[in-house]
């Protein structure tokens, strides 16, 4: 079995705000005056109610732009030593905006440090800005606003994520706007609703891929379409495993989204709350299903070619798997 650190990956669906190491979040809490505990390893969430709690306590840490130009600029470094080499990182930047006062200070912040973490190691990032479905359109306006204007800093897209039960409905005309504008859109669906959500997203959001995805076979037909359509799935396991949408590894249905033809792609997305990082998601796919490498060094390829890097870029990392595969 080859070395997964050596693995050139691509890294489509992580949440900066759950990427923050513990250390650095407790330095910033304590800089801003809040309060954040101790922690000998990743929290148990018994739903995502929780979980939504836990997000809170991250985001009320972050209120100077050097807290946002540092886990920027960690999250390169930790995203390099694990042999990420290109990374789409998603942050919700406009209600932090909101949250502070300043709408496009966070983002700029974040650029910031991405800059200065690429400048520093081997990687190359892009950003993604979501928006939760439970919060306001004029918030999501507010998303797809910040994207255009950034978007020469290295934003390519926007999305809808959250909660599934709130529908996506109320912000199609955000999405038609910003699909015009030449934006990547990129929506979380089929994880907490099912294959319904999934329809709704494709249908309404014109997306060029699908947060998670995992319950698309639920609808045969659906699942034939989002193939047909050379949608790809961001799928993160261990993420799915903690929140509680899958009861075990073993029975994740990653092994059957591939049977079925549809392009899978393997992320973290929330690796600094569940405790991993995208070399172990490699590694626990390869363990769970017994994939040799060339199955992973097919899923690095889907990683590449499912993403907004520029052609050099894919090119680049398409050569490093094969020399990886290559190298017995």
């Amino acid at each position: 079995m080859r070395d997964l650190t050596l693995l050139p990956k691509a890294h489509l669906h992580v949440h900066l705000e759950s990427t923050v190491r513990w250390s650095t979040l407790r330095e910033i809490g304590a800089a801003n005056g809040v309060a954040v505990p101790e922690r000998d390893g990743p929290p148990a969430f018994a739903g995502f109610a929780e979980f939504a709690d836990h997000n809170a306590l991250v985001r009320d840490c972050l209120r100077r732009p050097a807290d946002f130009t540092r886990v920027a600029r960690e999250f390169c470094a930790d995203e390099a030593a694990q042999g990420t080499r290109y990374v789409e990182v998603t942050f919700t930047a406009a209600a932090h905006g909101e949250r502070l006062g300043d709408q496009d200070m966070p983002l700029e912040a974040v650029l910031d440090g991405l800059a200065q973490g690429q400048a520093d190691h081997d990687i190359e990032c892009r950003v993604l800005l979501d928006h939760s479905r439970r919060r306001s359109v004029d918030r999501a306006w507010q998303t797809l606003r910040l994207a255009t204007r950034h978007a020469e800093a290295g934003v390519v897209g926007i999305g809808l994520a959250g909660e599934e039960r709130h529908p996506l409905a109320p912000f199609a005309q955000v999405l038609d706007v910003a699909r015009d504008a030449g934006l990547r859109l990129v929506h979380h669906a089929g994880e907490s609703c099912g294959a319904p959500s999934v329809r709704e997203a494709i249908d309404l959001g014109h997306p060029h891929r699908l947060g998670h995805g995992i319950r698309v076979l639920e609808d045969p037909e659906l699942a034939a379409e989002v193939r047909d359509r050379a949608i790809s799935l961001e799928v993160c396991p261990s993420s799915n495993l903690a929140l509680g949408f899958v009861d075990s590894i073993a029975a994740h249905p990653l092994p059957r989204l591939r049977d079925a033809g549809l392009t899978v792609t393997l992320n973290t997305d929330i690796p600094a709350i569940v405790g991993t990082t995208l070399t172990r998601e490699y590694a626990l796919v390869r363990d769970a299903f017994g994939w040799g490498d060339p199955v992973l060094a097919e899923i690095a390829s889907a990683g590449v070619d499912a993403s907004f890097a520029p052609p050099a870029t894919k090119a680049r990392l398409r050569a490093g798997i094969d020399r990886w595969l290559a190298d017995s």
